[in-house]
């Protein structure tokens, strides 16, 4: 619905004209959607920011995405987020000097081990996957990255969640033997058993498709007649092992477009973009499988999007730290270019 909010902010988007370049992640609401210039997963507004020339990048998502454009922008443009209290609860599980220790206890071993840290991080822990030699990683591509740092030392530690580092690891084959759910706060559970496993996980999860549980698939599989199921892999693996497809945010938009017309749809994911996908797709019946709204992605609204435009210079910028924005910039420049040589 058009509304006086919306008509002023497609002034100053055509007043602002190309100094000016909003972006938004899939999760957002449609009344911030409809401004955008660019929209997205996580990698592919990534690999947006450093062909931006605009002086403004506003970001609509949570505050790691805009603390990335930040990293990759050129030291001229200001990246701005219109509620910078937009926090992924996700990336608060893993703080950078916990995170730092567990490094350290790790190498300690004498293995080498390599970080690699889902994009919904803080900028320390990026900064560490630098330091360290490893790297960062989105949904979309966690599969390629994974590989990676697999070949680049003796163990891996996958950061922050557990989910989409299982279902990852299922995905490329390696043993269950060579897995591990590290206990970060009790170090005294990790024996040489456990620190000999190639590939450790921090036992951090998404609240939303948390959510989702195995019972929750079975009881759609048995009342509707052929349903298809499509999750996020930051579900489970039990609910990923149910279902039909288990993709990044762009490879169920992607599964969505495939599907037959007709086809009945439920989709674990955040609620946004399951009901856009619904808007989008009349032929197909498509309904949320239950994980529900991303309150930090909510934050996020179009009055504050219209009040970032109509003051940018009055805005506090999204600054990194300069101490650690180099191997930050080093952890994601990584990602950047092994998806290159991936192509």
């Amino acid at each position: 619905m058009t509304t006086d909010i919306s008509h002023r902010i497609t002034a100053l988007r055509r007043e602002l004209g190309s100094s000016l370049a909003i972006l938004g992640h899939h999760y957002q609401s449609d009344d911030v959607i409809q401004h955008v210039d660019f929209q997205g997963d996580s990698l592919e507004l990534a690999r947006r920011i450093p062909s931006l020339d605009a002086r403004y990048i506003v970001f609509c998502g949570v505050s790691f995405m805009a603390e990335t454009a930040a990293l990759l922008a050129k030291p001229e443009q200001t990246v701005l987020i219109p509620d910078p209290k937009a926090h992924c609860c996700m990336a608060g599980t893993a703080p950078d000097r916990r995170v730092a220790a567990v490094l350290k206890r790790i190498s300690a071993t004498d293995r080498k081990v390599v970080p690699l840290a889902y994009v919904n991080s803080s900028v320390g822990v990026k900064a560490l996957c630098g330091r360290y030699g490893g790297s960062v990683c989105t949904s979309a591509n966690a599969a390629i990255m994974l590989e990676w740092a697999l070949g680049q030392g003796d163990c891996v530690l996958f950061l922050p969640d557990k989910n989409l580092g299982m279902n990852t690891a299922d995905l490329l084959g390696i043993p269950k033997q060579d897995q591990a759910v590290l206990n970060v706060r009790e170090e005294s559970g990790w024996n040489e058993d456990i620190l000999a496993r190639r590939l450790l996980f921090w036992p951090g999860v998404c609240a939303i498709h948390f959510r989702l549980k195995p019972e929750d698939v079975r009881q759609v599989l048995e009342e509707e007649p052929r349903p298809l199921v499509f999750v996020h892999p930051e579900c489970e693996p039990a609910v990923a092992a149910l279902a039909d497809v288990s993709a990044s945010t762009s490879g169920i938009i992607r599964a969505v477009r495939e599907a037959p017309a007709g086809s009945t749809i439920y989709i674990g994911t955040e609620d946004n973009l399951v009901l856009r996908l619904a808007r989008l797709h009349p032929d197909k019946h498509i309904y949320p499988l239950g994980a529900g709204y991303c309150s930090a992605m909510l934050k996020i609204t179009e009055p504050k999007l219209l009040d970032t435009l109509e003051n940018p210079d009055q805005h506090e910028p999204v600054r990194v730290d300069p101490e650690v924005a180099p191997d930050a910039r080093k952890a994601l420049e990584t990602m950047l270019a092994v998806m290159e040589g991936a192509q």
